[in-house]
C-alpha cells in the first residue's frame, strides 16, 4: 500500500497541473516504481505504438518537434512553416560527438529512450492503444541521437546498454525513470540494479520534467 500511495503521489506531482513543482530526485523516483520480471514479448510490434503523430497539435509531428528541439543550425523544407526539418547539426549526447544531419541521409535517428519493446514488456501490453500513442510521441521519451549507436542499442534497458558518453549516463537513466514513473511502468531486478549503479554517481539527480 507504502508503494502504491508513494507512486501516486510522484505521478501527481510530474503531471501538467504540477509543472512548476520542484523536480523530484531520480533515485526516489525509481525506488519508487515497482519491481517485476519481464513479461513476454507476445504480441508486441512497432504498430501497436502509432508515431509519429502531433500530439501537442501544433502542426509538426513529434519526429520533427524532437529534431527542432534538439538540432542546431536548422534548415526547414519550404513550405512547412518552419516544421519539416531538412538539415541541421546535433551534438549527440550519446556519444558526445558533433553530427551533421541532412534529410537524405540517415546519420541521425529519434530514439524512445523507454524502447517501444521494452515498454511493452513492462506494462504498456496492458494499455489502450491511445495510452501507447502517448507513450510513442511523448517528448520526455524521444531524444534526438546517433542512428547507428541508436541501432546498438535496440530495445536494451539500463541493465544491457548504456550510452559510451559516459557523462550523459546520469541524465539519460534519470530520464528513463521519469518515462517509466509518468506511465506506470515497472522495471526488472536487473535494470534496477544498474539503475541504481548509475544515479549513485550523481547523488541529487533529479528527473527531467
Amino acid at each position: 500500500m507504502r508503494r502504491i500511495v508513494a507512486l501516486a503521489v510522484l505521478l501527481l506531482t510530474l503531471s501538467p497541473a504540477n509543472s512548476q513543482a520542484a523536480p523530484i530526485d531520480a533515485l526516489t523516483a525509481l525506488n519508487n516504481l515497482e519491481v517485476k520480471g519481464r513479461a513476454a514479448k507476445t504480441g508486441y510490434a512497432r504498430s501497436q505504438f502509432p508515431h509519429w503523430s502531433d500530439p501537442d497539435r501544433n502542426g509538426c509531428d513529434a519526429r520533427n518537434d524532437t529534431l527542432k528541439r534538439d538540432l542546431t543550425n536548422i534548415t526547414y523544407k519550404a513550405g512547412t512553416r518552419e516544421c519539416k526539418v531538412i538539415a541541421g547539426q546535433l551534438i549527440d549526447p550519446f556519444s558526445g560527438n558533433l553530427i551533421t544531419f541532412s534529410a537524405s541521409g540517415n546519420s541521425i535517428d529519434i530514439d524512445h529512450v523507454v524502447a517501444l519493446s521494452n515498454a511493452w514488456q513492462t506494462g504498456a501490453a496492458y494499455f489502450e492503444k491511445s495510452k501507447r500513442t502517448l507513450l510513442a510521441n511523448d517528448p520526455l521519451n524521444l531524444l534526438a541521437v546517433d542512428a547507428k549507436l541508436n541501432r546498438k542499442k535496440g530495445d536494451g534497458d539500463a541493465a544491457t546498454w548504456l550510452p559510451p558518453n559516459k557523462a550523459f549516463r546520469c541524465e539519460y537513466v534519470a530520464r528513463q525513470v521519469a518515462v517509466k514513473a509518468k506511465y506506470g511502468l515497472w522495471v526488472t531486478k536487473a535494470e534496477k540494479a544498474m539503475m541504481e549503479k548509475i544515479l549513485s554517481t550523481c547523488v541529487g539527480q533529479k528527473l527531467p520534467t
